[in-house]
């Protein structure tokens, strides 16, 4: 399985990937963003502050788990108005669900090169759907600190109103105030913990 190995990083299939171990998003190098479609001309981006995540990095890579969870109050487009109302219940309901969650199902499987796809479960506003994360490996390696590091990036797309985000207003030039496709960025560095 591994062509080479250090105390912190091994060579599978090609690529250095990161040792066998328990991995925390780091808080300071990460990015849980979205983009979705304003009035059927623009695009509208934002992120949410506040966010974990557990990745489990098995001894078979293709084992390997992702839980995370987001702070749902934490959104920000930078229009204060538009993100209380993101926050109401006509989007995320906020006070009510807390968190956004996702859970990995069934590891990780290699597509080309340090392309992979990670299928799971999300969860928004108490309403479950799979998904496919599309990952992008950025490396491997050991900070100034002496703590081991790997890096990566991923998205997907989700159609909002499978989890009852459905609130929108029909415009007079036709459309729709909202598009319903919704792309899901991630960005980030995890951090060894065990």
């Amino acid at each position: 399985m591994s062509d080479t190995a250090t105390n912190n990083t091994r060579v599978w299939n090609g690529v250095t990937i990161p040792a066998p171990g328990t991995y925390e998003l780091d808080p300071a190098h990460k990015l849980v963003g979205f983009v979705a479609r304003h009035m059927m001309v623009a695009k509208v981006r934002g992120h949410f502050d506040e966010a974990a995540a557990t990745i489990t990095v098995a001894e078979d890579p293709t084992e390997s788990s992702v839980s995370a969870t987001i702070k749902t109050a934490s959104i920000t487009t930078g229009v204060a108005d538009r993100d209380a109302h993101l926050r109401s219940p006509d989007f995320l309901k906020s006070e009510e669900f807390p968190t956004i969650e996702f859970q990995s199902l069934g590891g990780v499987t290699k597509v080309n090169g340090t392309e992979f796809v990670l299928p799971g479960e999300l969860t928004i506003r108490g309403v479950t759907r799979k998904v496919e994360l599309k990952v992008e490996f950025e490396g491997a390696g050991r900070n100034p600190y002496g703590m081991d590091i790997f890096g990566f990036s991923a998205h997907t797309e989700i159609d909002r109103e499978e989890f009852g985000l459905t609130w929108n207003v029909n415009l007079e030039t036709g459309g729709v105030l909202v598009g319903k496709k919704v792309r899901i960025e991630l960005e980030g560095e995890a951090v060894r913990q065990a």
